[in-house]
């Protein structure tokens, strides 16, 4: 009878490991958060970062202690005018692919911001995803480096 209780109880907290849940294993590394510095009188602002997911997952939402809103947009050309509009559903990260956010493309807006961002100032920010734990950061305020199509009208 002992002899079939021990690999019946190994069974057992095979099953409760981590490795049994495929999400516990799910990480997203957050790299070179920048955030603009705000323009007088303005309460928005525009924040870059990259993202790499250790397996396909979603980015799902993005909180800011400082800001009333932060919301993840997409930039894309329509009809020949740069439009930009939140990703409701997310933004997706495949496995192992860096996934950029900066001027002139995807990117996260920080809307009704309580104070204004200055050069050399570090901003929280909490990233939420569909698998991974969600990872906290603190996001550099400093003019970030202008790439990617449309950056021209990427002030914010």
């Amino acid at each position: 009878m002992t002899r079939l209780l021990i690999p019946v109880a190994l069974l057992a907290l095979a099953g409760c490991s981590p490795a049994a849940d495929p999400d516990a294993l799910a990480s997203v590394a957050v790299v070179d958060a920048t955030c603009r510095p705000t323009l007088n009188g303005r309460d928005v602002t525009g924040c870059y970062v990259t993202l790499t997911a250790s397996r396909d997952d979603r980015l799902v939402s993005v909180a800011a202690p400082l800001a009333a809103t932060a919301q993840v947009h997409e930039m894309k050309i329509e009809d020949g005018m740069m439009k930009m509009a939140e990703l409701k559903d997310g933004l997706a990260l495949p496995a192992g692919e860096a996934v950029s956010l900066q001027p002139g493309g995807d990117h996260i807006m920080l809307m009704g911001l309580t104070q204004p961002l200055t050069a050399g100032q570090k901003v929280p920010l909490a990233f939420t995803f569909e698998h991974a734990q969600p990872v906290q950061v603190r996001a550099r305020v400093a003019q970030p480096p202008v790439a990617g199509a449309g950056a021209e009208h990427a002030g914010h």
